[in-house]
This record gives C-alpha cells, structure tokens and sequence, in this order.
C-alpha cells in the first residue's frame, strides 16, 4: 500500500508538472487546468486511501472538501475578471493560514504525524520543518490579506512607509529566529513550546503586513507572484514533516515557478527584488504630479479614431487595466475584426507587468477569443511602433510612460515600456487625465501626437466600432 501511495503521489506530480507547462500560454492553459485538477484529485484520493480514517474522519473530511469545493466553483462562476487579481491573494492567504493549523496540529498531537521521540520529545528536524512552515505561513496569510485589501481598494493602493520600518523588519526577523533557537531548545514538550510556537506566528504575522504596506500599486503584480511562491515553500516544509510526498513536490514547484515569475515581472520593471521588497515605488510620485506649468491636451472623437485607424496600414492595440475595468476585451476584438476587414494589420502588445497580476492582460484577450497569434511581448513588439500609424492605449498608462526613458528623476526611470509615442499617431482611452496606479502622471498625455479619447473604454470603443 505505501508503494502504491507513493506511486500516485508521483503520477500526481509529474500531473503538477504538466500543468505548470500548460498554464506558460494561453493556448494550453486549459489543458494545463485539467491536468492539475487530476493531480490534485489523485493526491486528496491517495492521501483519504492512506490515512486509514476511521468513519466519521472520512465523513469529516467529504464534508470539508464539499464545503469548499462548493465555495471554490462559486466563487470562480461569480467572480469578474477584473477582481481575479484580489481574488488569487485571497486563496495565498488561505493557503497560509493552512500552513499555520496544520503546524500547530503537528505541534499538538505529534504521534499522529509519527515526529515524537520515545520520551515525549520531538524530533529536532521536525521542530525546524515546523517553524518555517509556519513562519513563512502565518507571512503568506497576513501579507496576503494586505494584498488583497490593496487590490479591492479597502485600503490605498499608494506605499505606506512607516518610519525606522527596516529597523524594525530586521528587529521581526532577528526576534523570529530567536523563538524559533527557543521552540527546537524545548524539544516541543510542555506549555512552553505552544506559547513560543503562537509568538512566531504573532511575529510572522505582523512581519507580513509590514512587508506588504510600504509596496506600491506599480509593484502589485510581482507581490502576487512571491506570496505565490512564499505561500509553495509554505507547504513544502510541512511536506517534510508530514511524509506526504505529493505536498513536498508540490510546494517545491509552487514555490519555485513563483520565485521564477517573480523575477521575470521584476526584470521587467528593471527593479531587482529587493527593491521591492523594501517598497516605496512611487512614493516620489506626488512631487512630480503638479510642478505648476499648465498642459494642453489634443481631445478627440470616436468619428476621429475610426477615421484615423480605418486609414492606417498598422495599428498596434495596448491593453491595460483600464480595459479590465470596463470590460471591454469583446468590444476590442470587434474593433480590431473591423479594421482587418479594411484591410489594416493590427497587433496588441502586453507589457509583462500590464493590469494586477501576471498575465492579466492575456487572460482578458483569450477570454474575446483574440487570436494569440496577434498578441506580442514588450520585446517582440516594441521595435515596431516606429513602423505603425496608430498606437491605441486602452487604459495602460504606466507602462507607456516615456518618464522610464528621459526623467532621471522619475521613480519609474529606467523601467522597460512599451515606446508607443514612435507611432505616427497615439490614441490614449482614460476615463480622466489622472495618473496611473503608480501614482505617476504620464507625459505621453501631451503631445503633439498624441489624442486623448476621454471616456468609459468599452463605450468608447463601441462608439468608435459604430464610426467604422
């Protein structure tokens, strides 16, 4: 029987596995999901097979996983695509917060998981396995939480910056390995070890909140990816203590492609992680908003876009959360049909940080049916606005913002952006002249060849659809 678990559990890793290939496009992402729902089928079924529950432990669990299956397919029918973002940060913090109780039950009740000594002792290996578990658990659950408040607009979206907050970061950590030195010095035995096993997750959980505050909007996409990864290491440590091989590999690949995405959405905000972890993105921001000259802008019409774009031979689509928030992916795709039918080539290009989460903007489009063929990346498409009649910004103001290239004093300066103001014409949708998620107003707005379509994107698109 054990041969066998451990059999499946390797089937429903080499599953894992092809379900992170497919999810790396949007063409076989769906091939991808199935794979990691068989995965994790087979992973819950070996793991109810080998536990040897008694009846009414059985029942519990098809309780609990009814309860949230049932909650997790409504969830996923109701939810836009606009909220996905808040609502990946809200399963990390779950994730998390499982990482913490099932420590504890380990903590408590360690003849269950086979971790005790023959005098009452717990293993030393086990003692370590479960304080990172829940260390980097309780971090995952309460910086989650942040992210998602962030996200949802419960709380600004600007960095928070408190003062002396590295000093006091460090303090957390160095006080955090300090508890864990006393917990392994205890051997888990006695009140002792409960009441310093709940100070670290006390201390983890305020760590988690003061890692997230001070990060700014610009900054959301890679804190989703790392409270992926973080919330992957979470379950891998307790993969050890627990002997459950499926979660051992499957932490580990969680953590490891999070780790991974994370550093591909860092380089390309040519910010190094650190960085980002440290915070403060846009904090300068204010300062640049409003230097006192007054800026005229070139407004235009849905007639003038059709007529414009009707008449160019290439026209390069950039979507961004401004087409989120209207939905107006359905709308774009007509747009763009439209103007194929003219003749027109047209292509879209994604910034890898666009929208609130990696491949938010992919998502959108393959939701329209766009085909991906047409969908480029910053460094496959950016040397061809040159070429192009018309750029079209739909909402993706701070990765147009040509402040990354020639203002040294811009705290986006020398991130890699999309160079849409080398097209003959840039039509820019906002709803206002505000500035963007970073808090960084875009200078792109007022220049000569840029037009401002000033309204709801998907109105605007459908009213330009109307012209052509």
């Amino acid at each position: 029987m054990t041969n066998l678990a451990a059999l499946l559990y390797l089937v429903s890793g080499v599953l894992f596995i092809q379900a992170l290939r497919g999810l790396s496009s949007p063409e076989t992402a769906r091939k991808g999901n199935l794979y990691g729902m068989a995965g994790m089928a087979i992973a819950i079924l070996t793991t109810l097979a080998h536990a040897h529950l008694s009846f009414g432990g059985t029942m519990l669990v098809l309780v609990a996983l009814f309860i949230g299956g049932t909650a997790g397919a409504v969830i996923a029918r109701r939810i836009a695509m606009t909220a996905m973002p808040q609502l990946v940060a809200a399963f990390h913090s779950l994730v998390g917060l499982s990482a913490v109780f099932v420590a504890a039950a380990a903590l408590y009740s360690p003849e269950v998981f086979g971790i005790e000594n023959a005098d009452g002792s717990l293993h030393m290996q086990s003692l370590i396995e479960l304080s990172l578990g829940v260390f980097i658990g309780a971090v995952t659950f309460s910086g989650s939480v942040i992210a998602f408040a962030k996200l949802n607009g419960n709380m600004s979206g600007k960095p928070i910056i408190l003062p002396k907050r590295h000093i006091v970061n460090l303090a957390l950590l160095g006080g955090a390995a300090f508890l864990v030195l006393i917990l392994v010095a205890t051997h888990g035995e006695g009140s002792i070890a409960h009441t310093l096993f709940w100070l670290l997750t006390l201390v983890a959980l305020v760590f988690g909140v003061l890692l997230i505050i001070p990060i700014g909007g610009a900054d959301m996409p890679v804190v989703v990816s790392m409270l992926n990864s973080y919330s992957g290491w979470a379950a891998a440590a307790l993969g050890f203590t627990l002997e459950n091989t499926a979660l051992l590999i499957t932490g580990a690949l969680v953590g490891s492609s999070g780790a991974i995405l994370s550093y591909i959405m860092c380089k390309g905000m040519n910010r190094s992680f650190i960085s980002v972890i440290m915070g403060g993105f846009g904090e300068t921001a204010a300062a640049a908003e409003d230097d006192g000259i007054e800026r005229t802008v070139k407004r235009g019409a849905a007639e003038d876009a059709a007529f414009i774009m009707k008449n160019a031979g290439k026209v390069i689509i950039v979507p961004g959360y401004g087409m989120a928030v209207a939905q107006a992916q359905h709308a774009l795709k007509e747009m763009a049909n439209l103007l194929k039918e003219e003749g027109v080539e047209v292509k879209y290009a994604i910034h890898p940080v666009a929208g609130r989460m990696p491949g938010h903007m992919n998502v959108l489009l393959a939701e329209a049916d766009v085909p991906y063929d047409d969908v480029f990346e910053l460094e496959d498409i950016n040397s061809e606005f040159g070429s192009a009649d018309v750029a079209f910004v739909i909402g993706a103001n701070d990765v147009t913002n040509p402040a990354a290239e020639d203002d040294p004093s811009s705290p986006i300066y020398g991130m890699p952006v999309l160079k849409v103001w080398e097209a003959g014409t840039v039509m820019f949708i906002k709803r206002s002249l505000g500035a963007g998620y970073a808090g960084i107003e875009n200078p792109l707005f007022f220049r000569d060849n840029t037009m401002m379509l000033l309204n709801d994107a998907k109105k605007m698109v459908e009213e330009i659809n109307k012209a052509l």
